[in-house]
């Protein structure tokens, strides 16, 4: 199988994985980002009926300014976003995919698809969200974006170090004569540590929850965020999986029927 094809195939699966996490979007984030907005728009009534500064971050939805950008031409730009990071996700799961693909093909590509995807979700998507938790739009300090963004970015590098170091792992216990079974679950047990370790060790996120603010409308969100992320990846792994698993078996002709 030639590179071009299956970097295709990683486009294609970029799409579908976009689509289906733009789907998951519309279904269970947009509900709860619209309540959160709700909760700004009543904040802003408040310090204009008590005479104060408007606050740092102006309401999207609802009461007081109007927004510049409609928030059906925000749910349909999203997706259009969704769909554009799913290619370039796609693109960049064909090139890691045809990388170790011989290392990860043992059962068929489809398992291996979706190993890879379960590594890309736990390493780029997971950790991420247990260190730097999303929040919705009532949620966050202007004055830390800058604070939450580099932390964001040394976690994000840090998740995508812990598959090299796991691999690195893995090839010098492949020189040893212990099972497959064995070192399997080594590799599981070291990236477990180093999960948690990162998890322990990172700095969380700087913004305090406001009282106006419910827990359940934060959670909500948070869970939403996450399966989101993990709709795109299952998705991304199925379909990319599927199909190459039809291009290994493509070439076999099917025997005429008087044989």
């Amino acid at each position: 199988m030639s590179f071009g094809s299956v970097l295709r195939r990683g486009v294609l699966a970029g799409v579908c994985a976009g689509l289906s996490s733009a789907l998951v979007t519309w279904v269970a984030v947009e509900p709860v980002i619209r309540q959160a907005l709700d909760i700004e728009a009543a904040r802003t009534e408040v310090i204009h009926g008590g005479g104060q500064s408007l606050p740092l971050r102006l309401p999207a939805h609802g009461g007081g300014e109007e927004p510049l950008v409609s928030r059906a031409v925000q749910v349909v730009g999203g997706a259009m976003t969704s769909v554009l990071v799913g290619v370039a996700v796609g693109v960049i799961f064909a090139i890691v995919y045809a990388r170790v693909r011989e290392r990860l093909s043992g059962r068929g590509d489809l398992v291996g698809s979706l190993t890879l995807a379960a590594v890309g979700f736990g390493g780029v998507s997971l950790l991420p969200a247990l260190v730097v938790p999303a929040n919705p739009p009532a949620v966050g300090d202007p004055t830390t974006v800058g604070h939450r963004t580099m932390l964001y970015a040394v976690t994000l590098l840090l998740g995508v170090a812990v598959p090299i170091v796991v691999v690195a792992v893995d090839r010098r216990l492949s020189m040893s004569s212990m099972s497959t079974t064995t070192r399997l679950a080594l590799d599981v047990v070291v990236a477990a540590v180093l999960l948690v370790g990162l998890v322990v060790l990172l700095p969380g996120s700087p913004d305090v929850v406001p009282d106006d603010v419910p827990a359940d409308l934060l959670w909500d969100f948070r869970v939403a965020s996450l399966a989101q992320l993990a709709a795109m990846w299952l998705t991304l792994g199925l379909v990319f999986g599927v199909l190459m698993e039809r291009a290994a078996t493509g070439d076999r002709t099917l025997a005429p029927v008087a044989a």
